[in-house]
C-alpha cells in the first residue's frame, strides 16, 4: 500500500475507544443524527434474525419502529456503529468475512427520503459494503424480432468472462428439467409480494397468474462474481428499472422500419398470424415509448447486424480490457466483541485491541470511504480496506486488503 501519513499514524497509536461519541450496550449501538437517535441491534442481533432497528425521536420524546427496506445483516457477534455523514451511518459486525464485513444503515440519503414519501412512514434502508468498484449494468430493450437476442448471445460468445446474466424470480413451479437458482429463484407468492413490499425488486409483472421479476440482489451477485450484468427486459419493465436507482446503461434496439420487421417475424415461420399481428401491435407501441419516454440513453437502429453489433460494443468502450472488479477476497476479519470504530477524515479505523502473553498488540482494520459509489437498494461499493499491526514498539506493518 506504501507508508501511512505521519499525521495518521500518530493518529492511529494515541487511542481510539472513544468512538467519536458512540456508546454502546450489549449488543446495541447509540447513533445520533440530529434531533433522532438511531439505535442498532439488541435482543435481535444474537440471534437467526436480522439486526433490529429502533428510532427516539428526541423532539417528540417517542420510539418509532421503522420500516426496514435492503437485505439486512444477519447473526452478529457484535458490532460497532458510528456516523458517516448526515444520512448514513456505517455498520461493522464482529465475526465476518471480508465481504459481510461492512455495512450501511441509510436514515436520510435520496432514495430513503423517496421511499418514506411512498410509505408515509419512518424509513431506513440496508446496504452491504463492498470493496472495489462495478461497472454499469446494462438494460438491452426492443420489440420481439429486432434481434437483441442475437446481439446480447454475440456479447456472452465474445467476452464470456465479462458478462453475465442476472437470474430472475418466479412463483410458478419448474418445469422439466429447471433447476433453482440456475434458469430461475423459484419462490413462494407470499414471500415475493412481500420482497417487493419492501423494495427489493426493480420490476415485477404478473404472467398468467405467477408472478416475475428481478431482484436487485440477482444484479448485484453477478457484479460480485466480477462481470457486468445484462437485462434483457421489456420497456416496461426499463421503465421500472429507471424508477428504481439503478445506475445503468440503457439501450433500445430498433428495426430500420415496421415493414422490415414484419418480414423479419414471418421469416421465423414458428407463430400463427394472430400471434404475428399481435406482436407487431405490441412493437410499434413499444418503439414509440423506446423513442419518445427518455428512458433509454441511446438507441441502435438494426437494419445490418454487424454494424449494429459494432455499434454496441462501442458504446460499452468494449477494447478487450477486463472487468473492472474483481471477486472479493474470503480473508476473516474478526474484530474482538469490544472493538471500537473511529473516523478520520475519510478513514474509518476499526481498533482491535487484544492481549497476548508477554505482548499487547493493537490490530487496526482502515477503511478508506472517500470514494464510495452506489447504496441503496443495492450494495455500497468502493470500499478500500487496510490492515495494521501495532505493538507495543509503534507500527510494525501494513496489509492491504483490497
Amino acid at each position: 500500500m506504501g507508508e501511512a501519513p505521519a499525521f495518521f499514524v500518530d493518529n492511529l497509536q494515541n487511542g481510539f475507544s472513544t468512538g467519536f461519541g458512540l456508546k454502546s450496550k450489549g449488543f446495541e449501538t447509540f447513533t445520533d443524527v440530529g434531533d433522532k437517535t438511531f439505535v442498532i441491534g439488541g435482543a435481535n442481533c444474537d440471534s437467526a434474525s436480522s439486526v433490529g432497528i429502533q428510532i427516539y425521536d428526541k423532539s417528540t420524546g417517542k420510539w418509532v419502529i421503522p420500516t426496514v427496506l435492503g437485505t439486512k445483516p444477519k447473526t452478529c457477534k457484535g458490532h460497532s456503529a458510528i456516523l458517516l455523514n448526515e444520512d448514513r451511518i456505517m455498520i461493522s459486525i464482529r465475526g465476518s468475512t471480508l465481504d459481510d464485513c461492512i455495512w450501511f444503515l441509510e436514515v436520510d440519503t435520496e432514495y430513503v427520503k423517496e421511499q418514506k414519501k411512498d410509505f408515509g412512514t419512518e424509513v431506513v434502508a440496508w446496504s452491504k459494503g463492498v470493496t472495489g468498484e462495478a461497472e454499469k449494468p446494462v438494460v438491452i430493450s426492443g420489440p420481439s424480432g429486432v434481434g437483441k437476442g442475437t446481439l446480447i448471445n454475440m456479447l456472452m460468445k465474445e467476452f464470456p468472462s465479462m458478462f453475465g446474466f442476472s437470474v430472475s424470480h418466479t412463483t410458478r413451479a419448474p418445469r422439466g428439467l429447471e433447476k433453482n437458482g440456475v434458469h430461475y429463484h423459484f419462490t413462494e407468492r407470499n414471500v415475493m409480494e412481500n420482497d417487493i413490499k419492501h423494495g427489493k425488486f426493480l420490476e415485477f409483472a404478473s404472467v398468467h397468474g405467477n408472478l416475475y421479476g428481478t431482484s436487485i440482489e440477482a444484479i448485484e451477485a453477478v457484479a460480485d462474481s466480477g462481470k457486468r450484468c445484462i437485462l434483457d427486459i421489456d420497456v416496461q419493465g426499463a421503465r421500472s428499472v429507471r424508477a428504481n436507482y439503478l445506475d445503468a446503461v440503457f439501450i433500445f434496439i430498433c428495426p430500420p422500419s415496421m415493414r422490415e420487421l414484419e418480414e423479419r417475424l414471418r421469416a421465423r415461420g414458428t407463430e400463427t398470424e394472430e400471434q404475428i399481428l399481435k406482436r407487431l401491435r405490441n412493437a410499434e407501441a413499444e418503439i414509440e415509448q423506446g423513442k419518445s419516454s427518455g428512458i433509454f440513453d441511446y438507441i441502435l437502429y438494426n437494419d445490418n447486424l454487424e454494424e449494429c453489433y459494432e455499434n454496441l460494443m462501442e458504446l460499452l468502450g468494449l477494447g478487450g480490457s477486463a472487468p473492472i472488479n474483481q471477486k472479493p477476497s474470503s480473508k476473516v476479519i474478526d474484530p474482538p466483541s469490544n472493538h471500537s470504530v473511529s473516523k478520520i477524515n475519510n478513514k474509518m479505523v476499526i481498533n482491535c485491541e487484544t492481549k497476548e502473553v508477554g505482548n499487547e498488540a493493537k490490530n487496526l482494520i482502515i477503511l478508506d470511504v472517500s470514494s464510495l459509489r452506489g447504496g441503496a437498494p443495492g450494495r455500497t461499493r468502493g470500499l478500500n480496506i487496510h490492515a495494521i499491526d501495532l505493538f507495543s514498539d509503534g507500527l510494525n506493518g501494513i496489509h492491504e486488503l483490497s
